[in-house]
């Protein structure tokens, strides 16, 4: 019998193991100089494959090679210190100039003498205040498509505005001039682009924020924190100034709801109603599931070298150490959208990040002042697709009765066909000037019908109800492939603001 047990176990195959992160897309991490602590604030793409990193230390470090895949042949060279704090870095091709952001001002580079060393700094901007607040970190982007680099300041030690413009997002235009765009900004973490040249920032949870967000900077609205708008004076082009979200203890007064129609006073989609300014998050980064700390924001236009994921967003997160992945539509006029887990793994808290034309993506960034799950007190590395696509959600559309789901590959249509391999849960967050909160008025809708398309690469899910401002968080685990594989990631946040008619 024991023999004949033996020669059983060598007859059966063995089953694989189900797919990780690592086998789509692999990280690197490179070595970086002894002589600094190389704490990656920013990333911007210079000529000739060369990268230009701007760091915490205030210095900028130009690296060559590392688009090799040799991480060998990496090579650094400072090209500027004596900064504070560098959290945007822009290439200006027009003039081959860096344009740095740092907590006081944007500074033009010049190496007129042609050594590899910055030796002209010139004030572009400092138009903002800075009261010496530890935190009132400043962070910027690249160059938008007029030319103008986005500022997002974060507010005084997070809580509230000592100085103008704290709290608010500017524009810096060409010829220098400083243009208020967008208030009620809180701690930002990152700013950056969409395929179609849209800006957007990540907020970081606090007062007014229950979570981490993705959110649409689109001129002249409220981004959801009303510390900063006591500076409307200083910015006669933005028009009136918003109408304050109640404080909490007037949220308490339930004899007041009146002034506050069709729900409880105290979340986003009832604020809506009453101040016109205000825009919702895009996406929410749900607190604890998809990060703590968001940071950069990085599109995908690489057009297929960084998988099947083009013309998406990848959101940083300093805290959890990794990438999630955003997709984005627009229903009624307002952004909203999915995110899903990508990769985790990375050595340290990421807030730099930026992808090159090869599908390449360039990450740095420390633990310093917060921690984070990588372990490493600071690092600069790659993520890059191995050629193997994984099975995953890649798209999920509003529906006026549910969601649309679009799959990487073809889906198993007895499994993906069936509504008991999915289940949704719906919940929001207080929007209050408490710190945080939990997730709050939880709904277990019916998933009543899954419909698999007949290429098999979309399903349309029947839900009852959808609820206006909720976030829909979506569980896939008992889908799988027509190669009967499961969903490297299982679950999906669907940020709802708006509900679409048809």
């Amino acid at each position: 019998m024991k023999r004949f047990f033996i020669l059983s176990l060598l007859c059966t195959p063995l089953l694989a193991a189900d797919p990780v992160e690592a086998d789509y897309y692999k990280i690197t991490t490179f070595d970086t100089p002894k002589e600094t602590a190389m704490e990656v604030g920013s990333i911007d793409l210079m000529p000739d494959g060369k990268l230009a990193l701007g760091t915490r230390r205030g210095e900028i470090w130009i690296v060559s090679g590392a688009g090799s895949n040799d991480a060998s042949n990496v090579s650094y060279k400072l090209f500027a210190s004596g900064l504070h704090e560098v959290l945007g870095i822009a290439y200006n091709p027009k003039d081959k100039n860096l344009y740095a952001t740092t907590r006081y001002e944007i500074t033009r580079l010049k190496d007129t003498d042609h050594d590899g060393r910055a030796d002209v700094f010139e004030n572009v901007n400092d138009s903002w205040g800075v009261s010496g607040d530890y935190h009132e970190y400043a962070i910027g982007s690249r160059f938008d498509k007029a030319g103008d680099l986005w500022v997002t300041l974060c507010l005084t030690g997070s809580f509230s505005s000592a100085v103008p413009f704290r709290g608010w997002a500017l524009r810096i235009k060409p010829d220098g001039t400083m243009v208020p765009t967008c208030s009620g900004i809180r701690s930002p973490g990152g700013v950056g682009f969409d395929a179609d040249g849209e800006v957007y920032y990540c907020d970081n949870q606090g007062p007014w924020h229950g979570s981490c967000t993705l959110q649409h900077l689109v001129p002249g609205t409220f981004q959801g924190h009303p510390g900063g708008n006591i500076w409307y004076d200083l910015a006669p082009n933005m028009g009136p100034r918003p109408i304050d979200p109640l404080p909490e203890a007037f949220q308490g007064e339930r004899s007041r709801k009146e002034d506050r129609p069709g729900g409880d006073p105290d979340r986003m989609v009832i604020e809506r109603q009453r101040i016109k300014q205000l825009l919702p998050p895009a996406v929410y980064l749900v607190h604890g599931k998809v990060g703590n700390s968001a940071s950069a924001i990085i599109c995908d236009l690489s057009g297929g070298k960084f998988g099947p994921f083009s013309k998406q967003l990848f959101i940083a997160d300093q805290s959890h150490s990794n990438l999630s992945r955003v997709y984005l539509e627009t229903v009624n006029g307002i952004k909203q959208g999915v995110v899903i887990p990508f990769r985790s793994g990375f050595a340290s808290g990421i807030i730099g990040g930026r992808m090159d034309e090869e599908g390449r993506v360039f990450v740095g960034g420390s633990d310093r002042g917060w921690g984070a799950r990588g372990g490493k007190p600071f690092c600069f590395e790659k993520c890059e697709w191995t050629g193997k696509t994984p099975f995953e959600v890649h798209e999920m559309h509003a529906k006026p009765d549910g969601f649309e789901l679009t799959f990487t590959q073809p889906v198993d249509p007895a499994t993906a066909g069936d509504a008991k391999s999915y289940s949704m849960r719906e919940f929001t967050y207080a929007y209050r000037e408490q710190y945080g909160g939990d997730e709050v008025d939880e709904i277990l809708p019916k998933i009543t019908a899954a419909k698999v398309s007949e290429d098999g690469k979309s399903v349309r899910l029947t839900i009852s109800p959808l609820t206006k401002g909720h976030i829909h968080e979506l569980h896939l685990d008992g889908v799988r492939s027509a190669e009967k594989l499961p969903l490297l990631h299982k679950v999906g946040y669907y940020t709802l603001n708006e509900i679409p008619a048809k």
